[in-house]
């Protein structure tokens, strides 16, 4: 039931909608060309008509001058020749002043009709607008139009005159049966080539999707190696760039999940194995030896630590990135803040020789989360003796700068290799010189990663091989407001 109903309620593929709109935009130029060309051009043709009657009305009007009317022949004479129109100039008496000669012979203007005269100047006189515009028919069926309007009114030494315009409306019927037969052909072959365009435009754009699709899918069951091939548009290779880009880094993911398993089942079966045998041994051997039993419950209870120590660490990460922890920022002075870090490593220094220097810079107020900072602080300098070797010496150095303080966490020891540097703060990384005789979860730098980026803090590490690390971050001074800045996980400016 359900397959059926997503069937149902599948989208239309891009090759249909393509068509669907083509045709609809095809459909709508071959109507518009039926309007205006077929259906409505008798319509339209009377209109042109019309204006050109109007134009030429203009024309006279502007230049007649009622004292010489018979001066503008020449004038009215090229008018009418031009728009196929007979032009009269009438008294305001009907007597004509001029007609031109244009189809004088057929004009209701003509001689023949010249009794008219009288009838269209007493219908000019008595419109409001003193102008007529009539359509009427001649013996022969043709459809004509008669334009009057007053050119000048009577007045004292000077006949007013009053000005007509003729022209016949040309039959047009066998055009529009000749432009009729030809719209079937323009249609069918407006059709075809709609047709052949959209077939040919719809598997050019839908291909690459298609493609697309199918590498999608294959990605999507686990084959993070392929790889999506560009195509002719910007979009589809900016489309595959972008999945290419995400196989990578789902790749990359998969991989560091996978190594985030093992270490955490190494880190989780080493202390059982250790916590199963010296329970065996107490049960089996040293039970009644109170030194012996000591000291293997000493080694139970140190892996049950190690236990519960990577065990936190898991829940501390995932509180962070869920963003179920809660940032509490307040006003702290530096050099109680590293003091009392540094206090807390005394007793290790002494059992363990390690030398921890700290180089101080002018005391200052600092704003943040005091707590999640001191974990910061434990976790580098926890990752400091882990790989400090031999050297055993830690610095740890405060750097004042206008607006934030910098602190930094300097070891000797091994170093980091340089591909290695834009991974150590991921939380599936771990490297494999991890030493045990530290507790340690192995997640610290993830911890230290999402703290400072809470915080909006920048932070971020310079390393050489053979020569140490210094793992530094900037915490905001009070009372500064500080820049949001993107963290960074490799190599920074100092």
């Amino acid at each position: 039931m359900t397959t059926s109903n997503e069937s149902k309620k599948r989208a239309p593929t891009l090759r249909s909608t393509i068509w669907l709109y083509f045709s609809v935009f095809t459909a709508v130029i071959l109507i518009l060309i039926w309007l205006f060309q077929i259906a409505t051009l008798g319509k339209y043709y009377e209109l042109s008509k019309r204006r050109e009657i109007i134009s030429a009305s203009m024309k006279i009007s502007s230049s007649f001058d009622s004292k010489l009317p018979k001066e503008f022949r020449s004038l009215v004479e090229s008018i009418a020749y031009e728009n196929g129109m007979t032009i009269a100039i009438t008294d305001w008496a009907g007597n004509k002043i001029l007609v031109s000669n244009y189809m004088m012979s057929s004009s209701i203007l003509s001689s023949e009709n010249s009794y008219r005269l009288f009838e269209y100047r007493n219908q000019i006189t008595s419109d409001p607008n003193s102008q007529i515009f009539l359509q009427t028919q001649n013996e022969h069926g043709t459809n004509e139009i008669l334009y009057g309007t007053v050119l000048s009114k009577p007045k004292i030494g000077n006949s007013g005159y009053i000005l007509l315009i003729h022209a016949s409306l040309e039959p047009i019927g066998s055009t529009v049966e000749i432009m009729k037969e030809q719209f079937v052909f323009i249609t069918l072959i407006t059709f075809f080539i709609a047709l052949f365009i959209t077939m040919l435009l719809s598997s050019r754009l839908s291909s690459p999707f298609t493609n697309i699709t199918a590498l999608a899918h294959k990605m999507a069951a686990g084959d993070y190696s392929v790889r999506f091939a560009k195509g002719s548009y910007a979009e589809i290779n900016e489309l595959s760039d972008s999945l290419n880009y995400a196989a990578s880094e789902i790749s990359k993911v998969d991989t560091l999940k996978n190594e985030l398993i093992a270490n955490v089942s190494h880190d989780l079966r080493t202390p059982l194995t250790m916590i199963k045998a010296y329970a065996e041994m107490i049960r089996d051997l040293s039970g009644d030896n109170p030194v012996k039993r000591e000291e293997h419950l000493k080694v139970i209870i140190d892996e049950t630590d190690r236990l519960s120590v990577l065990v936190s660490s898991l829940l501390e990460l995932s509180k962070l990135q869920s963003g179920s922890t809660n940032i509490v920022q307040a006003e702290f002075s530096s050099s109680e803040f590293l003091n009392g870090i540094l206090e807390k490593y005394h007793l290790f220094s002494e059992r363990q020789g390690y030398e921890f220097v700290l180089e101080e810079d002018e005391d200052v107020k600092l704003y943040g989360d005091r707590a999640k900072l001191e974990q910061v602080m434990y976790n580098f300098i926890n990752n400091a003796v882990n790989y400090s070797g031999d050297s055993k010496k830690i610095i740890i150095r405060q750097i004042n700068k206008p607006d934030t303080a910098r602190i930094e966490v300097r070891d000797f020891g091994v170093g980091i290799e340089k591909d290695k540097l834009p991974l150590i703060f991921d939380r599936y990384y771990r490297d494999e010189r991890t030493k045990r005789d530290v507790v340690g979860s192995g997640l610290g730098l993830s911890i230290v990663k999402q703290i400072l980026e809470s915080h909006k803090f920048r932070f971020g590490v310079l390393s050489e091989v053979g020569s140490g690390s210094t793992f530094w971050f900037e915490i905001k001074r009070s009372g500064v407001q500080s820049n949001e800045s993107k963290s960074s996980n490799s190599k920074s400016n100092t």
